[in-house]
């Protein structure tokens, strides 16, 4: 009788470790984006694992701290995330910097996760497997679009297709480059970021400056 209260004892531990590690691995995380314009907050997805994973590591590293949004598109997207851009002079060529000792990321496309305003993805070079960059990222902005220009290879729902509509984004990235989160608080911030002058290269002509940290 005793051993077989112990294995239905252990039984329901190791039902209990593996419970609580799903429920870890599928937690929100929710991020705090603190700029020169003010607060963004936004939510990583567990459906692209290997992107949050990495993005929470240089977040937790204190990575992002002090770097720039260095390329800036009105209607399109705001960009950041390079390393060299912590300390570049207002000449300097930024967007090629990585995080040194990490891999490229394979990419991890989702027809559920599009480039709507306040998308979060991954920028990348021109590379035929479509890895995404080890560190930089971009936020949609954007411009409401035409339903009628959406592709119809990518089988647009419903609610995705009113989406773009109401909220606009960048439809023609999907399938190309990885969502990884959105923003869900402080929309208005991308607009003022959007908004900012920029010289060569789409580098705002005043620096604006990131930190990051994880709130949940």
């Amino acid at each position: 009788m005793l051993k077989f209260l112990f294995r239905i004892c252990l039984v329901l531990m190791v039902v209990l470790i593996h419970q609580t590690a799903f429920t870890q691995s599928n937690k929100e995380t929710i991020i705090e984006i603190t700029t020169d314009f003010g607060v963004m907050k936004a939510r990583l997805y567990n459906n692209t694992p290997l992107h949050k994973e990495n993005f929470i590591k240089l977040v937790k590293q204190g990575f992002y701290d002090s770097l720039l949004f260095h390329r800036v598109i009105n209607g399109f997207m705001i960009q950041g995330g390079d390393p060299t851009s912590k300390n570049a002079d207002s000449a300097a060529m930024l967007g090629s910097g990585e995080a040194p000792n990490l891999p490229t990321i394979p990419a991890e496309f989702n027809k559920n996760l599009i480039h709507k305003k306040g998308a979060l993805a991954a920028a990348r070079d021109n590379n035929p497997d479509k890895k995404s960059s080890n560190c930089q990222f971009y936020i949609v902005h954007g411009k409401k679009i035409d339903t009628t220009q959406l592709n119809p290879a990518n089988n647009y729902t419903k609610d995705q297709k009113e989406i773009y509509q109401r909220m606009g984004g960048t439809p023609f990235l999907d399938q190309n480059y990885t969502v990884f989160g959105e923003v869900f608080a402080g929309m208005d911030i991308i607009d003022k970021i959007a908004a900012t002058p920029v010289g060569a290269m789409d580098k705002p002509k005043q620096n604006v400056r990131m930190k990051i940290k994880i709130i949940n």
